[in-house]
C-alpha cells in the first residue's frame, strides 16, 4: 500500500491528503493543534525547541507543504525542517519532497528554469533556498510553486483594492492548487526518475493588469493599484516536469 505523510495539512496539505486518501493511500497529515479532527491528523510542532509529534508511519512519502514564508525563520521553519528530515528518516522515508517557491528566483525580467543557480539577496530567498538545499542534502525532492490561487483564493477577491508593490505590466506567474497536486502525485509515481527540482507554474504569463482587470470583473470588485508601470518579463518555465507525463490542466 502507498504511504503518504503531509507536513501542514493546511490549504494545499488537506486536499492533497483526502485525495491521496480516495486513490487508497494510508495517510497522515499534520497539525499544531492537539485537537486533531479527522482521523488521518496527527500532532507536528516545535515546543520549546522540543519535536512534540505523533507521526506514525512507516516507509512513507513525505511531502512538506508548510508555507515556506521569510516570517517561518524567526519561528523555526528551518529548524522544523530540519527536525522533520530526522524524524523521516528514522521511519525510513521513501522520498521526502519540499514544496517550495519561485520566490526563490531573482525579481528582475529573464526566464527562469530550475537550472538556475539560485543566490538569496534577501531573507525571503534565504529561508527558500536554506530549505531546498536541507532537503536536497538528504536526497529528497523539490517543487518549486507558484503563486498559488485556488478554492478560497480567487484572484479577483485577494488583490480587492489593494496596492501592489509590483508592475502593472510585469507578467504572472499563477498555478493552480489542483495542478499542484497532481504535480505532487506525478512526481511521486515516477520518484527514481524524476530530477531533483521542478518549476510548477502555469504556463499562462499575461500582464498583471490584465490579470487582474479580468480576475475582478467576476466579482465586481475593485482593481488594484501598482507601484509602477514598467514593462517587466520575469517568467517561470514550468514545463520541465512535463518529461513525467504531467499536464497543466486548470485556469488560472
Amino acid at each position: 500500500m502507498n504511504k503518504l505523510v503531509v507536513l501542514g495539512a493546511g490549504w494545499l496539505g488537506k486536499p492533497l491528503c483526502l485525495q491521496a486518501k480516495q486513490k487508497g493511500w494510508l495517510v497522515e497529515g499534520t497539525r499544531t493543534q492537539d485537537n486533531c479532527d479527522q482521523e488521518y491528523e496527527r500532532i507536528f510542532r516545535l515546543e520549546n525547541e522540543q519535536l512534540i509529534s505523533s507521526i506514525s508511519l512507516n516507509e512513507a512519502y513525505w511531502v512538506c507543504a508548510i508555507p515556506p514564508r521569510a516570517r517561518h525563520e524567526s519561528s523555526n521553519y528551518l529548524q522544523l525542517l530540519d527536525n522533520a528530515l530526522k524524524l523521516s528518516q528514522r521511519f525510513t522515508c521513501k522520498g521526502f519532497l519540499l514544496c517550495s517557491s519561485t520566490g526563490v528566483y531573482p525579481k528582475e525580467s529573464g526566464r527562469y528554469y530550475e537550472s538556475y543557480d539560485v543566490q538569496a539577496v534577501d531573507a525571503r530567498q534565504s529561508v527558500l533556498q536554506k530549505a531546498e538545499q536541507m532537503v536536497l542534502n538528504m536526497n529528497g525532492k523539490v517543487l518549486r510553486l507558484a503563486g498559488l490561487v485556488g478554492p478560497d483564493r480567487e484572484p479577483g477577491r485577494f488583490v480587492l483594492g489593494k496596492q501592489l508593490a509590483s508592475s502593472s505590466q510585469g507578467a504572472i506567474n499563477m498555478v493552480h492548487q489542483q495542478d499542484v497536486i497532481e504535480a505532487i502525485f506525478c512526481l511521486l509515481d515516477a520518484w527514481q526518475k524524476a530530477a531533483r527540482i521542478y518549476n510548477v507554474c502555469n504556463p499562462w504569463h499575461p500582464t498583471r493588469a490584465s490579470y487582474y482587470q479580468q480576475k475582478c470583473a467576476q466579482f465586481d470588485t475593485q482593481v488594484p493599484t501598482y507601484a509602477s508601470e514598467e514593462h517587466s518579463q520575469r517568467i517561470i518555465d514550468g514545463s520541465a516536469i512535463h518529461q513525467l507525463g504531467f499536464s497543466y490542466q486548470h485556469d488560472i
